[in-house]
């Protein structure tokens, strides 16, 4: 999943979560047309991919949205149904693969509609202006946008102009979740979902799989859905570092190696600190000397580990992690269980 290790890309796309992503429940819930391509595949987790002899009965078959060619006045659009409300701080619209067929510009609006789904008078907020877009080539297939509308959103609407295909839509943004209300129930959240705000800010390596695998609903469906090191050569030790969705106190930690079976850890240990105000970026450094909450701990092939109170340090709240994969290997999910700390 190349997108996600790709350090060209804008903070953004590291420091929030894709919302438009149809592993977290996003849909497209409408497009005037998509003869070619279905609008849902746009959504999918992976990076598009292309078969040469792939066809299906209305022609090509591409992994993405695409439209039939327009020979009437107007443009095409697609709305789509966000994981979660949530703010948006930023998007990638991808044209992967399209190459005689993306459409020259784009644009993109939004709205909330916290109950269904938006009728012909909803208010649309238009956060991308029209954007020129390129022929679907490596690193030029991404065009990132900024978005600075303030304001909490449930739909996006993606507009091409005037056809044509887009692989993928990523709306990254911050999950819009009732902290307080969280905080005073008796339940236990997972503070490290990506659906909570989770994110993987940084890593040693990631040469398999896609650090924020880790975080994602569900358990890993192949070994290629996790979080994989290469095989560690020098001393030391592989790790990754996680920002909680909000800080709180942790109660239980599951570690799942599902899949991992001659290449999980030998053992995993978890460091914590709290980090009040902008994430900069001695935060790898810093992260070495963080407190340990959970002391190393022997791992199993394709097992799932709980480590419950008797055995996670007492910190109080905690807003950051450092996960020690020792001394390297593979992770397919995390999941930090805990109350969240009230503001």
């Amino acid at each position: 999943m190349s997108h996600h290790t790709n350090h060209d890309a804008p903070e953004f796309t590291r420091r929030f979560v894709n919302l438009a992503d149809e592993l977290l429940g996003a849909e497209a819930i409408f497009a005037t047309d998509d003869f070619f391509a279905d609008k849902q595949r746009m959504l999918q987790t992976a990076d598009a991919i292309f078969y040469p002899d792939k066809y299906d009965d209305n022609g090509k078959w591409m992994d993405g949205w695409e439209s039939r060619r327009k020979r009437v006045e107007g443009h095409d659009y697609c709305v789509v149904r966000l994981a979660t409300s949530g703010r948006i701080y930023g998007v990638d619209i991808d044209t992967s693969h399209f190459t005689g067929n993306f459409p020259p510009a784009a644009s993109l609006e939004a709205c909330y509609c916290p109950v269904g789904d938006p009728a012909d008078d909803a208010n649309w907020t238009e956060i991308v202006t029209p954007i020129g877009l390129r022929a679907g080539v490596g690193a030029e297939a991404h065009h990132y946008a900024e978005v600075t509308a303030e304001g909490v959103f449930t739909h996006v609407r993606l507009h091409i102009y005037p056809d044509g295909g887009i692989a993928r839509l990523r709306v990254y943004g911050r999950p819009d979740r009732d902290w307080s209300k969280m905080a005073r129930s008796a339940d236990q959240v997972d503070l490290a979902a990506m659906i909570n705000g989770g994110v993987v800010l940084t890593w040693s390596d990631a040469h398999y799989g896609n650090p924020n695998a880790i975080l994602a609903p569900g358990r890993g469906i192949n070994m290629g859905d996790g979080w994989e090191t290469r095989r560690r050569r020098e001393p030391g030790n592989e790790w990754l570092v996680v920002e909680l969705g909000h800080p709180g106190e942790i109660e239980k930690i599951i570690v799942d190696t599902c899949h991992f079976k001659g290449n999980y850890p030998d053992r995993v240990s978890i460091q914590a600190a709290y980090v009040d105000g902008e994430k900069d970026k001695s935060l790898r450094a810093r992260s070495m000397f963080w407190q340990t909450i959970l002391p190393e701990q022997k791992m199993q092939a394709d097992h799932i580990h709980e480590f419950d109170a008797s055995v996670i340090a007492k910190l109080g709240p905690v807003s950051h992690l450092r996960v020690n994969s020792i001394p390297d290997g593979g992770i397919s999910r995390l999941r930090i269980l805990g109350k969240p700390a009230k503001r």
